[in-house]
């Protein structure tokens, strides 16, 4: 291992990669990344693979909107299909309260260009044909949201930066980070001391154990979530991400390439770094998945797993520098949506750190809001 670099990236996640990536794309070089297990082993290889673009602000949207952006094309970038599909994601309303609030969020994506609707339930019947309409009376559609493979995205990430000149540590543990004087002087880990005087924490869930031995302070906590998969059914019977908040956000779709239902519902533990999967969470998703399409009571759970979501109390990651510590960077507190947003989030960090500023809107994001108290509008989660 090496033992000085001008960039430590702590966190092996697709977001440390993307910004790894992204470093070395715009010509920054001696960047090392740290991984304390295997690549992708946080949260990223535990997410339910969807991207989409419906939220109700405008920072979301557009970094979403820019995320999109990239993934149409990361196949061509990187070199590896990723499994994007533009599959669509379909909000199942209820209510008129709920629909209220779909048409608000609507007109500001629409604003943006993100082409989302709402639809009657005979539209989102054609478009997933097995749902149960009982109770429905709209729905939220967006065609251009969709799904990517969460493994053979960190590979396709983390192969890219490689031959960009990128050091990846995996199995090497951040245990500590060194300052003197308010400046960074080295990372220390299991397997040895690197000095640096850069450092960007993207551990999300384990980013407030490192922000500690330095003396930040931003609310980011681990919550267990869970996540089930299903025997394969024929393909395209499930294609979008189908959401129903009426049924404990419960959210589900059919994976691109194998075919399997995979999703889940918000019921969470925490916060913990025990991701046991319950038998509680099992029951519940059967019941709700059975809910929203029936025919789903027939079919065979082949896999149940838990992950976390790194949360802050507005749902919103933190993104940003820490002005105490020199060169201290943090992008980490996804809340969930870390894979879907990270492409836009490893172009606006490295924007940020090679420029000193970035066209995105960074602001919104910013890891002092909290001790402000200015929370942002819950972003929305499933799951």
């Amino acid at each position: 291992m090496r033992n000085e670099a001008k960039t430590v990236i702590i966190g092996g996640g697709i977001v440390g990669l993307s910004i790894a990536y992204n470093l070395a794309k715009l010509g920054e070089e001696d960047i090392i990344v740290l991984e304390k297990n295997y690549l992708g082993s946080g949260s990223t290889f535990r997410c339910g693979t969807g991207i989409r673009q419906q939220f109700g602000d405008e920072a979301n949207i557009r970094m979403m909107k820019r995320s999109v952006e990239i993934w149409k094309n990361l196949e061509e970038e990187l070199g590896v299909d990723v499994n994007f599909r533009q599959t669509g994601y379909l909000f199942l309303l209820y209510n008129e309260k709920e629909v209220k609030d779909f048409k608000k969020n609507v007109e500001l994506q629409n604003k943006f260009g993100v082409p989302s609707r709402i639809i009657t339930p005979e539209e989102a019947r054609e478009i997933v044909p097995s749902l149960n309409m009982e109770g429905v009376i709209a729905a939220a559609w967006n065609h251009t949201d969709g799904k990517a493979n969460p493994f053979k995205a960190v590979f396709a990430y983390a192969n890219a930066a490689k031959k960009l000149g990128v050091k990846i540590y995996e199995y090497t543990m951040a245990k500590d980070i060194k300052l003197e004087n308010g400046s960074i002087k080295e990372v220390v880990t299991d397997r040895g001391v690197i000095k640096t005087r850069r450092v960007i924490n993207a551990a999300n869930g384990w980013a407030k154990l490192l922000n500690e031995k330095i003396g930040v302070n931003i609310p980011i906590e681990p919550y267990k979530h869970q996540g089930i998969k299903t025997e394969p059914i024929k393909q395209g019977q499930i294609e979008p991400m189908v959401v129903s908040f009426k049924h404990d956000g419960v959210y589900m779709t059919q994976e691109a390439d194998q075919g399997g239902v995979i999703g889940g519902y918000a019921l969470k533990y925490g916060p913990t770094f025990d991701i046991t999967p319950t038998y509680e969470f099992l029951r519940g998703v059967s019941y709700r998945f059975s809910q929203i399409i029936p025919a789903l009571k027939y079919v065979n759970v082949i896999r149940i797993w838990g992950g976390y979501y790194a949360e802050t109390p507005d749902g919103n990651a933190a993104i940003g520098k820490i002005k105490e510590i020199d060169d201290y960077y943090i992008a980490a507190g996804f809340s969930g949506h870390g894979f879907m947003l990270s492409p836009a989030v490893g172009e606006m960090m490295a924007e940020l750190v090679v420029n000193g500023k970035t066209d995105k809107p960074i602001w919104f994001y910013d890891p002092y809001r909290f001790a402000r108290g200015e929370l942002r509008g819950k972003a929305i989660q499933m799951g």
